[in-house]
C-alpha cells in the first residue's frame, strides 16, 4: 500500500491558473483521483504559484500553460497533462497513449485550448479554492 503523501514531502508540483474554470475542473479532478497524494497544486494567483511560475518562465498574470515541477525536472503542455493522467492510475494512465502522436503536434493543440481557455470555458471572477478535505496538498 502506498504512503499517502502531505503537502510538507516532496513530489510533483501542478501549477496551474485557478480563475480559469477548465483548469481548475482539473485540479479538482486530479485531488479527487489522486488516490497516492502523489500530486501538490498551487494556483498561479497565489504566492508559491507565482513564484515557481517566474522561475520556470511563465508568466502568472497571464499563464499560456499549466506546469508540472518536480525537483529539477518541469514539465509543460501536452507533456505535463499527460504526465499528470499517467500518475493517476489505471484507467487514466491509457491517456499516454497519445505520446504515440510527437509532441510536436501535440502541444500546438494545447496551446490554441490553452490561448482561448477563457472564451471557451469561463473565467472565475474569485479563483478556485480547493476542499478543506484536500487543503493539505494545496501549496
Amino acid at each position: 500500500m502506498t504512503t499517502p503523501r502531505t503537502a510538507a514531502s516532496p513530489g510533483p508540483v501542478i501549477l496551474f491558473d485557478a480563475a480559469c474554470v477548465l483548469c481548475s475542473a482539473n485540479a479538482r479532478f486530479v485531488l479527487e483521483r489522486d488516490r497516492a497524494a502523489t500530486f501538490r497544486l498551487a494556483a498561479m494567483q497565489g504566492e508559491v504559484g507565482r513564484s515557481l511560475s517566474r522561475r520556470h518562465g511563465v508568466d502568472p498574470d497571464d499563464p499560456a500553460t499549466l506546469l508540472v515541477v518536480e525537483g529539477d525536472r518541469v514539465r509543460r503542455d501536452s507533456d505535463a497533462v499527460l504526465h499528470i493522467y499517467e500518475t493517476l492510475g489505471y484507467p487514466w494512465r491509457l491517456a499516454g497513449i497519445l505520446r504515440l502522436v510527437p509532441a510536436r503536434l501535440r502541444d500546438p493543440v494545447y496551446r490554441l485550448v490553452a490561448r482561448n481557455r477563457y472564451r471557451l470555458f469561463g473565467k472565475r471572477d474569485e479563483c478556485w479554492a480547493a476542499p478543506a478535505r484536500y487543503r493539505d496538498r494545496i501549496l
